[in-house]
């Protein structure tokens, strides 16, 4: 359950200079269930609207927007009142119907006592024609895969969410706690946090059924591909996304164009890259070699990497043995480390980092995982997947940058070692906070 979007769901609702809300967020993240759930318990009914799978829809939104007869023959159509705050509207897979999704903008401008919230899994790439997207005129919220933090919800492990949210020095878990909490990381690496792998595995406890669950997931997607890119870019699509886990196995993980393909070009394939970032499949972190504010300015956008929008999922791209859920420590170093790169970014992501960045220094002889912006200052990030405590590539850049605090993610317990600040790896989404505690 995203217990944080839920909370800004009721906010929402009791806003009185709401607008209607549009849920962004790849297929099979579960913006139709928190939707229908949100209204279940907090209104009296709920009007169900899939663009998707029923079409005919889209036929009350063609002669105008006009929301008095919209909501009037809705209303004929479901065969029940729509009411101003006790009913919600829900637009699923919006973007399939221009009308339906232009009509936001004048259910805001002159009904906002309906209370509307929109759904859609490709809006990214296909929003509407040119300048019908109701831009200013809708609350967006986006929904990313389940956290590790929320992993532990589903799991029954609340208790150990809150001792990670507790924490606010650098003082060691009791080990009983923290072999706990590794191993259930080991389990989310295998899971990731797509919902209905998360909810398969907690209530079944059935590994081999997780990863059919995942691979159905992954041949959905590549269905979107011909069903919604443009015709020119699908094959470069499929390239691009089946590279994935073979791009994170090379020792430096940068992607390279040539590897999908002998002779291939960026600027053949960038279009395909992008509509794969825009329907929120994969996350891009850009080469910087400064520390400076704003990173964007001096990052090196034909430098970069490219992760999974989730680790489970990247298991299952690189046909990893589901048997590795039971082997311990080898899960955490299969592909040099891509298990846990991909599970940081996909972390960092979704408590609220807008771009991913990472250090090289200049000639390429260092490299650093990833550079966070924070309180107008940079920190640097090391991510270890196993218990190594060595961190040349943060030596090197504190040797250049002299930064305040260094950061190094890896299996070890809370600890500091002067301006070395070691946190777990399932303490990641925790970062922005621990920052602010510790920077005081």
């Amino acid at each position: 359950m995203k217990r944080d979007l839920y909370l800004q769901l009721q906010r929402w609702k009791i806003s009185p200079r709401r607008k209607p809300l549009l849920l962004q967020g790849a297929r099979q993240t579960g913006k139709t269930y928190l939707l229908q759930k949100f209204g279940q318990e907090k209104y009296q009914s709920v009007i169900y609207c899939n663009f998707e799978e029923n079409p005919n829809l889209d036929q009350f939104f063609q002669r105008d927007l006009d929301p008095d007869r919209i909501l009037a023959e809705l209303s004929v159509y479901f065969d029940r009142e729509i009411r101003p705050g006790k009913d919600l509207v829900i637009f699923d897979e919006v973007q399939v119907s221009n009308h339906a999704l232009n009509s936001l903008k004048y259910f805001a401008e002159k009904r906002n006592d309906i209370h509307i919230a929109a759904a859609g899994s490709l809006l990214g790439l296909k929003p509407s024609t040119p300048g019908s997207f109701p831009v200013g005129k809708v609350t967006f919220q986006y929904l990313h895969p389940m956290t590790f933090l929320e992993f532990l919800e589903a799991m029954g492990e609340g208790r150990h969410r809150r001792l990670i949210e507790g924490v606010n020095k650098l003082e060691p878990l009791t080990e009983a706690f923290h072999n706990r909490l590794i191993d259930l990381l080991r389990q989310y690496y295998f899971t990731g946090g797509m919902p209905e792998a998360v909810g398969h595995f907690a209530g079944a406890g059935d590994a081999q059924g997780t990863r059919e669950i995942q691979q159905n997931i992954l041949r959905s997607y590549v269905l979107d591909f011909a069903k919604h890119a443009p015709p020119a870019d699908i094959h470069k699509l499929t390239s691009i996304w089946e590279s994935i886990p073979k791009h994170l196995a090379r020792e430096n993980k940068k992607f390279i164009f040539s590897a999908i393909r002998k002779g291939a070009r960026a600027r053949e394939y960038e279009n395909a890259l992008v509509w794969l970032r825009d329907a929120g499949l994969v996350y891009r972190a850009t080469a910087a070699e400064k520390d400076r504010i704003p990173l964007k300015h001096y990052a090196d956008p034909g430098c970069f990497k490219i992760y999974a929008l989730d680790v489970g999922l990247l298991g299952a791209m690189a046909d990893s043995s589901a048997r590795l859920l039971a082997s311990g420590g080898r899960l955490f170093n299969e592909y040099e480390g891509a298990f846990v790169e991909n599970y940081v970014a996909q972390q960092l992501v979704s408590c609220g980092t807008r771009d991913l960045y990472y250090w090289r220094s200049s000639g390429g002889r260092a490299e650093l995982d990833f550079l966070v912006e924070s309180d107008d200052l940079v920190f640097p990030l090391e991510v270890k997947a196993g218990i190594n405590p060595r961190s040349k590539s943060l030596k090197s850049y504190d040797a250049q940058f002299s930064p305040p605090v260094l950061l190094r993610f890896n299996l070890l317990n809370f600890h500091r070692d002067g301006k070395l600040y070691n946190i777990p790896l399932y303490a990641v989404s925790q970062i922005y906070r621990l920052l602010n505690h510790l920077c005081e």
